[in-house]
């Protein structure tokens, strides 16, 4: 229902470097663990069987593993907890202890349990586009993140990469917030990743020129072109 103040309040964690526990060794689990890696957190599996592809995880030191079911007090030096397992008891006890302790946690696929969920994510570097329907109905989200995926291509990532470098450069001049915050505004051209896909990149120079002045520094975007080609086989 619109309007319902039990919506999720939608939100990035940092969370590398953190503990991160995943209850349950399976398929699900494989996902989710990797997920945390992705993003740096220090991951304990707790389950009496891996997966495979954790046990390969394991065996190069990645993850942690407790090779057993769930016992109460797991969740103590957690700062984020994921059950993926359908055992309801499980689920049960583990949002109990979650909820005592104040720790984030996820149960895969059982929204009532969550206290945050998962959100359909497109990452092109250190660009995220996320959809979320709250739990209701993951396959809508799924769809919306496919066609997300293809509206918006590697070159997203490209022009986050190159925006943040001048950002720092903007920020290093000692202007005001509000005149930095109309520059950082005209630099953020749509067409600026419609240039990278089609490599006109002369046009992202006389677009940054036109900005920042002549004088402004370019020295990201070779960098930022030589990574883009690589990745994306673009000419």
């Amino acid at each position: 229902m619109a309007g319902d103040n039990s919506q999720y309040f939608p939100v990035c964690l940092k969370i590398a470097d953190r503990q991160c526990l995943v209850i349950g060794g399976g398929r699900v689990g494989e996902r989710k663990v990797q997920g945390l890696l992705d993003h740096g957190a220090r991951v304990t599996v707790i389950s009496p069987e891996l997966s495979e592809a954790l046990a390969v995880l394991l065996r190069a030191g990645t993850i942690d593993w407790l090779p057993r079911l769930y016992q109460e007090g797991d969740l103590a030096e957690a700062f984020l907890v994921i059950a993926a397992t359908d055992d309801l008891g499980v689920q049960e006890r583990v949002h109990a202890e979650a909820e005592a302790r104040n720790i984030l946690l996820n149960v895969a696929d059982v929204p009532k349990w969550c206290n945050f969920i998962l959100p359909a994510t497109v990452r092109r570097g250190d660009l995220s586009i996320s959809v979320s329907t709250a739990g209701r109905s993951p396959a809508l989200a799924s769809a919306l993140r496919q066609a997300l995926e293809v509206q918006f291509g590697s070159e997203y990532g490209a022009m986050v990469d190159i925006l943040g470098v001048l950002r720092e450069t903007v920020l290093a001049n000692g202007r005001p917030h509000a005149e930095n915050k109309l520059i950082f505004a005209r630099l953020a051209n749509p067409e600026m990743a419609v240039w990278i896909k089609d490599g006109l990149w002369q046009n992202l120079v006389s677009h940054i020129q036109e900005v920042l002045g002549p004088d402004a520094s370019l020295d990201c975007l070779e960098k930022v072109r030589q990574e883009y080609q690589q990745s994306s086989g673009a000419k």
